[in-house]
C-alpha cells in the first residue's frame, strides 16, 4: 500500500468527536492488503452500549464481528467511531446489531460477513442477536465467537 490509498479518509490520524447518531457516523474502508488471499477479520466490542427506545435506559452488549474481505477492510478507527456512535441512540438490540452488520456489508461488500450481539439482561432476559450473510466457506477458519451464554450468579 502507498499513503494515496488513505488520501480519502478523514478520521485517521487525527482527533474525532463522536457522531449524535450512527447515521451521522462515517465508516471509511481502505483497500485489503491480501486480495486473492481469503482470511477471516474479527472486530470485538465488549462494552458496545445505546440506549432502550423505550425506557431511555442504557443498554449494554458483547459485538463479535466477523467478515472475510474481498476489496476493501474497514478502517478501524472509523468503525469504533461508529459504534461509539450508538451511546445515545435509542434502538432495539435486534436494530443495533443487524443495522450494523447490513451497513458494513453496505461499505465493505464483503465475501461474507456475521455479527453476535451478546446483550445483557433487559428486564431480566438475555437477548442474543446474530446476523450471517450467507454461509460460510469452508475453505477458511472461522472460529467460535468465544462469548458464552449469559449466565448470571448460579
Amino acid at each position: 500500500m502507498n499513503e494515496s490509498q488513505f488520501d480519502g479518509l478523514s478520521q485517521l490520524g487525527g482527533s474525532n468527536e463522536i457522531p449524535a447518531t450512527p447515521d451521522a457516523a462515517t465508516l471509511e474502508a481502505v483497500p485489503n492488503p491480501q486480495i486473492g488471499t481469503d482470511y477471516l477479520i474479527r472486530f470485538t466490542c465488549p462494552e458496545f452500549t445505546s440506549l432502550c427506545p423505550v425506557t431511555g435506559q442504557p443498554d449494554f452488549a458483547h459485538l463479535v464481528i466477523d467478515y472475510i474481505a474481498d476489496q476493501l477492510i474497514v478502517e478501524s478507527k472509523s468503525l469504533k467511531i461508529y459504534l461509539a456512535s450508538f451511546r445515545n441512540h435509542a434502538a432495539f438490540h435486534e436494530g443495533c446489531t443487524v443495522g450494523i452488520g447490513k451497513r458494513l456489508v453496505d461499505t465493505l461488500a464483503p465475501k461474507w460477513l456475521r455479527i453476535g450481539g451478546y446483550w445483557y439482561p433487559r428486564g431480566g432476559i438475555p437477548i442474543d442477536v446474530f446476523y450471517q450473510t450467507g454461509k460460510a466457506p469452508d475453505h477458511v477458519w472461522i472460529p467460535d465467537q468465544g462469548v458464552a451464554t449469559y449466565r448470571g450468579r448460579g
